[in-house]
C-alpha cells in the first residue's frame, strides 16, 4: 500500500517529461489510466532506440499504470470519457491551450460531471501569456528561463546540458501540485484546476543567478559564488587516463584539504581571486590533475574531506556502490521485452513504500477491463472496436 493508493488519475499525456509526471504518482500507489489515441497511441512507445518491440525509456516511465485505446475525436469517445471522469480524482493532459475545452473535455465541462476533480495541464508556457499557443521544447524553455545562457559560459558559447532539465523538472512540480490538491480536497471537499508552465517551473531554478543580477552583480563577477566552471575549487578535471573527475570544493575548508592534497597550499588563500588570477589558477590545477589516473586521485581524496566524484559513464552509474545500496537499480518482468532495468523510486518512506507492482501496459491492454468497468457490455465493446472509438 503506497502514500497515494486509492487514487485514480486519468492520464492523457504524451512523451517523456509528462510520462514521468504520472510515473512518480502511479509508483505511490495511485492508479493511473493512461488514454492512448487508437492509432499510434503516446508515439514514444515506438520512438528508437527499441528493445524487442517498445522504447527502453518508455517502459521504464510507464510501469504501475494501465492503458486504454480511446478516440477522443468521437462523441462515443467522449462519452467515456465523462463517465470515467465520474469514478476518477484527477485527470492530467498535456495538450496545447484551449485543446480539450475544443472537444468538450475542460475543466468547466468535467468539473460539471465531477465538482470534485482536480484538474492539472502541463504545458510549455502556460495557459495564458504571449507564448501561449508557441511550440517548443527543453531548449527552448530553459533558454527563457536563463538557464542556458548561464550554462557553459566560461567555453564562450551556451552549452547544451546532458539531461531535458525542465522536461524532468515539470514532471516533478506536476506531481507536487496534484498532490497539494489532493491535500487541500481532503480539506475542503473541493477539486480545482491547475496550470503548469515548464518554463516557470524551471525559471524557479535559476534563483542564484536572479539573485547575483538584483544584487548588482553579472553572472561570474567577482565576488559571486564561481560555479559556471571558471574558477578552479568548481569544475571538471581531465586526468591522465583520459577520465575526468568533479571538484565542488566551495567551502574553504574543502578547498584547503584539496591543495594540501596536490601540494600547493600556496592556493589555499586564493580560492575567491579575480578572474584573470582565477584563470591562471584554473590552467595550473588542469595541469596537475593530468599527473595522475583518475583512481589514483580519488583513492589520494579518500577521506580526505574533499568535495570530490568521478565523472561516470552510464555503465559505471549502473554499478556505483551507493546507487545500487540505494536500491535505486531495479528488473522489472515485461512479458514481451522480457527483463528490462528500471530507475527506482527515489524516496523511501517507512510506513507506505513506493513499490514496482507491474510493468508498462502493452498497447491498449486494459481498454476492454476498463469498459466493461463501466457496464459496456462485450457486443457494446465490439461495436466500439468497428466504429474505432477504442
Amino acid at each position: 500500500m503506497g502514500p497515494l493508493d486509492g487514487v485514480k488519475i486519468l492520464d492523457f499525456s504524451r512523451l517523456l517529461p509528462f510520462n514521468y509526471a504520472t510515473l512518480l504518482l502511479a509508483d505511490m500507489g495511485a492508479e493511473v489510466l493512461k488514454v492512448e489515441e487508437p492509432v499510434l497511441g503516446d508515439y514514444m512507445r515506438w520512438a528508437p532506440p527499441i528493445l524487442k518491440k517498445e522504447n527502453a525509456t518508455f517502459l521504464m516511465l510507464n510501469r504501475n499504470k494501465k492503458s486504454m485505446k480511446l478516440n477522443l475525436k468521437t462523441e462515443k469517445g467522449r462519452e467515456i470519457v465523462k463517465k470515467l471522469v465520474e469514478r476518477y480524482d484527477v485527470v492530467f493532459e498535456t495538450f496545447r491551450p484551449g485543446v480539450m475545452d475544443r472537444l468538450g473535455l475542460g475543466y468547466k465541462d468535467l468539473r460539471k460531471v465531477n465538482p470534485r476533480i482536480i484538474y492539472c495541464s502541463t504545458t510549455g508556457f502556460g495557459q495564458d501569456g504571449p507564448y501561449r499557443d508557441r511550440p517548443g521544447h527543453d531548449i527552448n524553455y530553459i533558454s527563457i528561463a536563463g538557464i542556458l545562457g548561464a550554462t557553459g559560459r566560461h567555453t564562450g558559447a551556451p552549452v547544451i546540458p546532458g539531461i531535458p532539465i525542465s522536461d524532468m523538472n515539470s514532471g516533478v512540480f506536476s506531481a507536487l501540485a496534484i498532490v497539494s490538491a489532493l491535500l487541500v480536497r481532503e480539506r475542503t471537499g473541493k477539486g480545482q484546476y491547475i496550470d503548469v508552465s515548464m518554463t516557470d517551473t524551471v525559471l524557479t531554478y535559476n534563483v542564484f543567478h536572479i539573485g547575483n543580477y538584483i544584487s548588482g552583480y553579472d553572472v561570474g563577477d567577482d565576488g559571486t559564488l564561481g560555479t559556471l566552471g571558471e574558477h578552479a575549487y568548481y569544475n571538471v578535471f581531465r586526468t591522465k587516463d583520459g577520465g575526468f573527475i568533479s571538484l565542488g570544493n566551495i567551502e574553504g575548508k574543502f578547498w584547503a584539504n584539496f591543495c594540501m592534497v596536490i601540494g600547493r597550499e600556496d592556493l589555499i588563500d586564493k580560492q575567491f581571486v579575480p578572474k584573470d588570477e582565477a584563470k591562471k589558477i584554473l590552467s595550473e590545477v588542469r595541469e596537475i590533475m593530468l599527473t595522475k589516473t583518475r583512481e589514483e586521485w580519488l583513492k589520494l581524496m579518500e577521506e580526505k574531506d574533499i568535495c570530490v566524484a568521478p565523472v561516470y559513464s552510464i555503465g559505471e552509474v549502473l554499478r556505483d556502490p551507493q546507487l545500487r545500496h540505494r536500491g535505486m537499480f531495479v528488473e522489472v518482468e515485461h512479458p514481451v521485452e522480457g527483463k528490462t532495468l528500471h530507475v527506482a523510486f527515489p524516496i523511501k518512506f517507512t510506513e507506505t513504500p513506493a513499490a514496482l507492482r507491474t510493468p508498462a501496459p502493452l498497447f491498449g491492454q486494459h481498454t476492454h477491463e476498463v469498459l466493461r468497468e463501466l457496464g459496456y457490455s462485450e457486443e457494446e465493446i465490439r461495436n466500439l472496436e468497428k466504429e474505432e472509438v477504442i
